[in-house]
C-alpha cells in the first residue's frame, strides 16, 4: 500500500511571471493528508484558496491558469509536474501575485530544493485516480491527440511535431520508476522566433527572455531582428547557433522540447484530483487538450 507524502518543510521562490511580467513571491508549505495540492492568494483580503483542479482552469494561453472566484493563479503546470513527478501527495501553496514565478523555465528549482530534504510519508493510503473507460481527446485541426487508458500503472507516452527542421519529430518517455528529477525536471520550456513579435503583441510573455526559454529559430532571421530582441532581453551577444537556437544555449537532451512537453502533460493532467492509473498516450499535445483530458478525468469520475 503506497502511503500518501507531504514535503518535510516550506520552500519559498521568487521571481517574474512568464506571460504577466509581474513579480511574485511563493511558498510551497507542508499540508495535512487528503487535502491534496491547494493555492491560496495570500495578498488578497481573507486570502482566497482553491484546490488545484481541472474545473478551475480559466485560460490555456501558452500556459494553464486557474481561477476560483477572487483566487487567480496561472502558469501552474511546472510547479504542478515537480509535485506530481517527485510523489507530492499534499501542499499548500502561498502565493503574492496571479502568476508563479517561471524561474528557468524547468520545474528543477523545485525539485533540488525539495529533494535536499525528502518527503514525509503520512499515514493515509494514497488515493489514486482510475478510469472506468478509456478516454480520448482528438483536435482534427491540430493533429492533437491526448488518450489516457486504464492501466494498474502509470506510465507516458509523448510526440511532437512542429514541423519544424530544427526541431524534427520528438519523443518522450517517462514514468514513475524513471528518475523525474533527472529526466524531466531540467527541459525548458521553448518559442520559436517567429511567434515572439506575436505573442508580445497578445500581452503574453513579458517576464520571458533567453534564460528561461529556449528560442528556436526555425527561419532565417535578421541581424536587424537579432538586434532588436537583443535590446528587448537586454543581451547584447544574441546569436543564432549551428543547430538553430538563439544565444548558443546548451541543450539539457537533444530532445528537451519533447521533454519538456512531457512535464506540462505530467502537471496539466494532475488537474485530475490525485496521482492517475492510467497510460497516457499524447501527440502534438499542449495545454487546452491536456486540461480538457483532466476535465474528462473529473466528469467520469463524479
Amino acid at each position: 500500500m503506497k502511503l500518501q507524502q507531504t514535503i518535510r518543510k516550506s520552500y519559498s521562490f521568487e521571481g517574474k511571471g512568464l506571460h504577466t511580467g509581474q513579480y511574485a513571491h511563493m511558498t510551497v508549505n507542508p499540508a495535512p493528508e487528503d487535502t491534496g495540492i491547494v493555492f491560496r492568494r495570500v495578498d488578497l483580503p481573507g486570502a482566497p484558496q482553491m484546490e488545484a483542479l481541472a474545473e478551475y482552469v480559466n485560460s490555456t494561453a501558452r500556459s494553464t491558469s486557474l481561477a476560483k472566484g477572487e483566487c487567480v493563479v496561472g502558469t501552474v503546470e511546472h510547479l504542478l509536474s515537480a509535485l506530481t513527478g517527485l510523489g507530492v501527495d499534499n501542499a499548500i501553496v502561498d502565493i503574492d501575485n496571479a502568476e508563479v514565478p517561471i524561474l528557468d523555465g524547468s520545474a528543477a528549482p523545485y525539485c533540488s530544493a525539495i529533494l535536499k530534504d525528502g518527503l514525509k510519508v503520512q499515514k493515509s493510503a494514497r488515493k489514486y485516480v482510475e478510469l472506468a473507460e478509456e478516454i480520448e481527446i482528438i483536435n482534427e485541426k491540430t493533429g492533437s491527440l491526448v488518450r489516457l487508458t486504464p492501466a494498474a500503472k502509470l506510465s507516458y507516452d509523448l510526440q511532437i511535431d512542429f514541423d519544424s527542421k530544427v526541431v524534427g519529430v520528438q519523443t518522450a518517455s517517462w514514468s514513475p520508476i524513471q528518475e523525474y528529477s533527472k529526466e524531466v525536471a531540467p527541459c525548458r520550456t521553448f518559442v520559436f522566433f517567429h511567434e515572439l513579435e506575436y505573442l508580445l503583441g497578445c500581452n503574453l510573455i513579458k517576464g520571458g527572455d533567453v534564460d528561461n526559454a529556449l528560442v528556436i529559430v526555425e527561419h532565417p532571421v535578421s541581424q536587424e531582428q537579432i538586434a532588436r530582441m537583443a535590446e528587448l532581453f537586454n543581451k547584447p551577444k544574441l546569436r543564432v547557433d549551428e543547430k538553430g537556437y538563439l544565444s548558443n544555449v546548451h541543450l539539457n537532451f537533444s530532445n528537451e522540447c519533447a521533454r519538456h512537453k512531457l512535464l506540462d502533460l505530467i502537471g496539466d493532467l494532475r488537474l485530475c484530483g490525485g496521482f492517475l492509473k492510467a497510460k497516457v498516450t499524447a501527440v502534438r499535445s499542449g495545454h487546452t487538450i491536456n486540461t480538457n483530458a483532466a476535465k474528462a478525468v473529473r466528469e467520469m469520475n463524479k
